[in-house]
């Protein structure tokens, strides 16, 4: 395989730390063995993966699923659990100059599309996943950011037909939000919920559905040649349709399109013993929204149904244990300079996993244009909660040669270019991490 980060990226200890898989009983997955012939093959079993394979499944289609570990084990099963509008990190100015505005008006009515397609699924599942949070909420850490909160609010309604609530500095207080904060901005899209939990409700009504789904079940290599054939350590598949869904895990090489066309990042994430009402009172936070800011190195934060707070932090550009350990420290300052009530409150777990971004930091969901019959989905930006989901059904249409049913924007239509750099790729995010750094986030 050829990856953009050393082995230990990929192993056991970024996950070590990880909180979500102590809230669920996991079910074993058996490894792919000997020669299986399927309609349509799926490499990954995270939310995009899953969802594909589901609604494969649902259409009468014999689907398999080769995850290299277990099903949520990379970024689906370590993410923060924001199920909310995204997907791009491209700003509407760059929407509007590289595609044009109405296919950025297309593409902001495919998130809202997508989050409202995530939560209907898990209620149509019954897939219980501790939802919680009546959208999500920007707060401002300066006060040039709330002096743009106004036209945000504006571009919000006009984007996705909702009203956003705007929550002074003055009312933060009594809104359980007491921090370093300006005033608030939230959009009532989405909710908070438990990835793990949602990503095995996925798996598992795959399976009801008619899927079979193995874990640990690398694919090793994949060939051509009218149909597909896949290499796992213990099986040859057959495969008349292929879906790759391996997004930050990808390998450039599997298949070799994958070259360049993403860029792993690390996202980092602390979760607190559970707390005590007197504890969130001297904090004075209580809400149970799901909350980011709005630096660079975005942090995002919620206060979970058990009153543990969660906090995420993107940046880490390097892997090892001891880089880890240094993240680890870092978004504990971070976190505690945000609360300082709880400086004392232990974190019982820290981890982090790895994202993707595509050149023009859109996501995309299509064929791979020099293998036919051959599908993608990868490069949320950090929101692969719905989008990713979304992406999947979108997906399964296009496998079974359907027109999608959903919304189908352009912009996801689009193809990513490569990074510059090729395997060397992430020394493209050093200036700017470099210089968000020195400006302090």
């Amino acid at each position: 395989m050829s990856r953009v980060y050393p082995a230990h990226a990929y192993g056991e200890g970024p996950r070590a730390g990880c909180y979500w898989p102590t809230t669920v009983v996991p079910r074993d997955y058996p490894a792919a063995q000997g020669r299986i012939t399927c309609d349509v093959a799926v490499i990954g079993a995270g939310f995009t993966g899953l969802s594909a394979a589901l609604h494969l499944a649902e259409a009468g289609q014999d689907v398999r699923v080769f995850e290299a570990q277990v099903p949520g084990w990379g970024a689906s099963g370590r993410n923060g659990g924001f199920c909310c509008l995204g997907g791009s990190a491209a700003s509407d100015a760059i929407l509007r100059k590289t595609n044009g505005e109405a296919a950025r008006r297309e593409y902001r009515c495919a998130e809202v599309e997508a989050a409202r397609f995530a939560r209907d699924l898990i209620t149509r599942l019954g897939i219980e996943a501790d939802l919680h949070s009546e959208g999500e909420t920007l707060l401002a850490h300066t006060p040039r950011a709330v002096a743009g909160f106004a036209a945000r609010a504006a571009q919000i309604e006009a984007d996705y037909g909702v009203v956003p609530e705007v929550i002074s500095g003055s009312e933060l207080a009594q809104m359980g939000m007491k921090g370093p904060f300006h005033a608030a901005l939230t959009t009532p899209v989405g909710v908070a919920l438990n990835p793990m939990k949602f990503t095995l409700g996925l798996a598992e009504a795959a399976v009801r559905a008619g899927a079979r789904v193995h874990g640990q079940s690398p694919v090793t290599a994949i060939r051509r040649d009218g149909v597909f054939h896949l290499s796992t350590p213990q099986a040859e598949v057959t495969a008349r349709r292929l879906i790759v869904a391996t997004n930050g895990y990808s390998s450039d090489d599997l298949p070799g399109w994958m070259r360049a066309r993403y860029l792993p990042t690390q996202s980092n994430v602390i979760v607190t013993r559970v707390m005590s009402e007197a504890e969130l009172s001297a904090q004075g936070w209580t809400t149970r929204q799901m909350c980011y800011d709005d630096r660079f190195f975005l942090h995002y934060f919620r206060l979970m149904p058990d009153n543990r707070m969660l906090f995420g932090m993107r940046g880490g550009l390097f892997s090892s244990a001891r880089f880890d350990a240094r993240m680890d420290r870092t978004i504990r300052a971070h976190f505690e300079r945000m609360f300082p009530a709880w400086a004392d409150v232990e974190t019982s777990h820290s981890w982090n996993g790895l994202l993707s971004l595509s050149p023009d930091l859109t996501p995309y969901a299509g064929p791979i244009p020099d293998m036919p019959g051959a599908f993608t989905g990868l490069s949320y930006h950090g929101n692969g909660v719905a989008m990713g989901s979304y992406a999947g059904a979108l997906l399964a249409d296009l496998a079974m040669d359907r027109v999608p049913k959903r919304l189908y924007p352009e912009i996801l239509r689009k193809p990513p270019g490569r990074w510059p750099l090729g395997r060397l790729r992430r020394a493209m995010l050093w200036p700017p991490y470099a210089l968000a750094t020195l400006t302090g986030g």
